[in-house]
């Protein structure tokens, strides 16, 4: 089965990666990645610290991106003063609910709006729910599942300036890897924004969900928070010597993510072709597609067929669509002859 419908890796690791893992010593296990005389927390918050030019009692370290997430939400909403609310983009990841049912957390959705072949944050909109409704925690997805849109350093400054300093800010940047490959802005944001708290994962752009690993960085105001989270013997030892490899190999992991762009305007060129198709702009490892609704069955049963998995989207607003992920060469081209076999009737 090919899997296109999870936005995991059909690549391989790079080569450091690998080589990583085959030589790990295991008399390595016999101690923990906490470097006590220093106060750090582990052999990897270091080398993100000083790869990212930030303190490194501002790295949080987590069980995958989802992890720093739901501890973050958790955490926020359970404070004493009783505000569990939290804004959350209208098309998104289901799992931000998810988390804040699990505390009795209030979610409401802010809106984005179509725009051309890209959606966008409706910043006049956020404004005034942020007014209205004085959320605890306001979250961004920056590039946003399903909608593949991502937000520019600079707009999500502009955005902070209006945000008030009790409210806390987390943006998931699971995806952000494939647009933004100078990161120099986390220091700058996280140095003025104290509420500010940016999310990162080794799952997406690196490839290796598999290992749960994430990461964060954070402004001033989340020592508590911070204090809470982190581990204080630290982590896991394998992990995190395969975490340094992944960042080590970046022009592998880059030259994968430029095939995928290959494949993006692949994907463009022939789906908007088709008669009722749209192809919209992403920055993730993934494409969102609208489609004649009535062709649904019929894909559905040719994606079938040929062991192929892509997601069918159901909610609301959204459901004539299709997200993809952005698999190996072979793959795209197979998942793009087909919808174009079916939209033309010959399967």
């Amino acid at each position: 089965m090919n899997f296109l419908d999870r936005n995991e890796f059909n690549f391989a690791p790079s080569p450091l990666v690998v080589e990583t893992l085959k030589n790990f010593p295991a008399e390595k296990l016999c101690f923990y990645t906490r470097i006590y005389d220093e106060g750090k927390k582990s052999i990897f918050s270091v080398y993100l610290a000083e790869q990212y030019g930030i303190d490194e009692s501002r790295v949080m370290l987590g069980y995958g991106g989802e992890d720093i997430l739901k501890q973050a939400v958790h955490y926020y909403l359970s404070l004493d003063e009783g505000n569990k609310k939290m804004l959350v983009p209208k098309f998104s990841w289901w799992y931000y609910k998810s988390i804040a049912d699990e505390i009795n957390g209030i979610t409401m959705q802010y809106p984005l709006y179509e725009e051309g072949n890209t959606y966008k944050y409706d910043f006049d909109a956020l404004r005034r729910m942020l007014a209205e409704e004085k959320p605890r925690v306001l979250l961004l997805a920056s590039p946003n599942n399903p909608t593949g849109n991502s937000l520019t350093p600079d707009e999500l400054d502009t955005l902070l300036e209006d945000v008030p300093q009790d409210v806390v800010v987390i943006v998931d940047e699971a995806y952000a890897s494939f647009v933004n490959e100078d990161s120099s802005y986390i220091r700058r944001l996280t140095d003025k924004y104290p509420n500010l708290i940016i999310v990162r994962t080794l799952s997406k752009f690196y490839g290796l969900p598999g290992l749960r690993m994430g990461f964060a960085f954070m402004g001033d105001n989340h020592k508590a928070f911070a204090k809470y989270g982190n581990k204080y013997l630290g982590y896991n030892r394998i992990s995190e010597d395969l975490a340094i490899a992944a960042l080590k190999s970046e022009d592998h992991y880059r030259s994968i993510a430029n095939s995928m762009n290959s494949d993006r305007r692949m994907y463009k060129e022939m789906l908007e072709a088709l008669p009722g198709f749209k192809v919209y702009d992403s920055q993730a490892n993934f494409i969102l597609v609208k489609y004649p609704i009535e062709l649904k069955e019929r894909l559905q049963k040719a994606m079938a067929g040929m062991d192929y998995k892509i997601k069918f989207m159901n909610e609301p607003d959204i459901n004539t669509h299709l997200r993809i992920t952005l698999g190996r060469p072979e793959q795209n081209r197979a998942v793009a002859e087909a919808i174009v076999a079916v939209a033309k009737g010959e399967k």
